[in-house]
């Protein structure tokens, strides 16, 4: 069973920039396909971005193309989350995923999530 822990998260202001981590416990993240989403408080998870297991397409929601960019780097079992001008409707706990369907939003291990605050 693969486990995820989440990382990078923080109190950032409005336009800034964080980069999100999340680091696999094991080599079988690899054969997988990865996924970030988000939960802010009083709505639901929403799907924010995904990249296939060898890293050779992604997909991002369109709230967030062109600011947000996924990406692994499988050598280090690590999905990253790259986060560019940040806006207070970003605020969210941000949670990683994985899975052999992960790319089509049916993940089968997450993270604990990090919490991102985007604030002045």
């Amino acid at each position: 069973q693969v486990q995820l822990v989440e990382s990078g998260g923080g109190l950032v202001q409005p336009g800034g920039s964080l980069r999100l981590s999340c680091a696999a416990s094991d080599y079988t993240f690899r054969s997988y396909a990865g996924g970030w989403f988000r939960q802010a408080p009083g709505k639901e998870r929403e799907f924010v971005a995904a990249v296939t297991w060898g890293g050779s397409a992604t997909k991002h929601a369109d709230s967030v193309k062109g600011r947000f960019t996924i990406s692994r780097d499988n050598a280090k079992n690590t999905l990253y989350l790259q986060m560019n001008s940040l806006k207070p409707e970003d605020t969210a706990l941000y949670y990683c995923a994985a899975g052999p369907r992960c790319f089509s939003g049916f993940c089968d291990y997450w993270g604990q999530g990090t919490q991102v605050t985007v604030s002045s």
